[in-house]
């Protein structure tokens, strides 16, 4: 096989959405829309949690760190995805590549995480409410944030330097972003140990919450059942739907993504699915906590209704 030094490829260049040339402004300008929306949604979450005092509490605490996240993980993509598309700046340095690699890593692997902590609050609050604010004290949601942050990030540097110490012979990515699959496509050596390092990492940061949430949620079903009146049910599983909705939707695309056989999807099959988790699934947090809670709602109509007095 031939080798050269990773050092003779001081900078790869982004092929994403080739195949669309003639879109390629309308996806501009839907994507540039979509990511508008996902801003103003996720800041107007944070805003609206931090001013009401109603939702100072563990579970918009998490909301609010959720929503932070998935800010500043769109930020990494999509603003140099959305510079491609127009044709300004179709290239990235190296060490940019390897920055956006682990930041984009960074914060996708701690949602996934934190998804997994806001599923034990919801058990906590149902199956154990008598002791909730004991267990979850702020102490104690400070340190879970904390601790999903570090090991997200952790994580994601394992990933990134094992990754770019490949020696790399192509500097042509056949995508939009600096993903995991795509970047091993470039290597000239064998990716035999970083194959068996991303399938570790994502059975850790997907299959590992994914697994702890649904025995949260058999859990949490059982002793809602086992609420003697309907109200009392009702107003159980509206407390769990938003969430549990994000996280079918987020992991179901996690799962796709990293999961699935190499040779399974034809590239541009690949670029729609990364399209998902990149562009669509930063949207649904806003989406689902602003028309699913009710709670959320109120205390925008609150906000609103002081902004107008005021």
């Amino acid at each position: 096989m031939k080798t050269k030094n990773h050092s003779e490829v001081s900078a790869f260049v982004f092929q994403g959405f080739s195949n669309f040339q003639e879109h390629q402004i309308t996806l501009f300008v839907v994507f540039l829309a979509l990511y508008i929306l996902t801003l103003a949604g996720n800041v107007i979450i944070v805003t609206i949690i931090r001013i009401d005092h109603h939702l100072h509490t563990p579970m918009y605490f998490f909301l609010s760190i959720l929503s932070t996240s998935e800010t500043f993980y769109s930020l990494v993509i999509i603003p140099r995805m959305l510079s491609s598309l127009v044709g300004l700046s179709q290239s990235i340095s190296f060490i940019g590549c390897a920055t956006q690699m682990f930041f984009f890593l960074g914060f996708a692997i701690t949602n996934c995480l934190l998804l997994a902590v806001m599923g034990y609050d919801r058990y906590v609050a149902i199956c154990n409410p008598l002791r909730y604010s004991v267990i979850m004290n702020w102490r104690v949601c400070t340190l879970m944030v904390s601790s999903v942050g570090i090991t997200g990030f952790s994580l994601s540097l394992v990933q990134a330097v094992a990754i770019f110490r490949l020696p790399f012979c192509d500097p042509l990515i056949e995508h939009f972003f600096c993903d995991v699959r795509p970047i091993l496509d470039l290597a000239c050596a064998s990716t035999f140990i970083n194959d068996i390092l991303t399938l570790i990492i994502s059975l850790l940061a997907i299959s590992a919450p994914a697994t702890f949430l649904l025995i949260t949620y058999i859990l949490i079903i059982s002793t809602i059942l086992h609420i003697a009146s309907a109200e009392g049910q009702r107003k159980a599983f509206a407390t769990c739907a938003s969430h549990l909705t994000v996280v079918i939707i987020h992991y179901g695309c996690a799962s796709i993504a990293y999961f699935k056989p190499k040779s399974e999807n034809t590239k541009d099959q690949d670029q729609l699915i990364s399209v998902t988790y990149t562009v669509i699934t930063p949207l649904l947090n806003p989406v689902v906590y602003s028309l699913r809670n009710k709670e959320v709602k109120d205390a925008l109509s609150r906000a609103l209704r002081r902004k107008s007095l005021s």
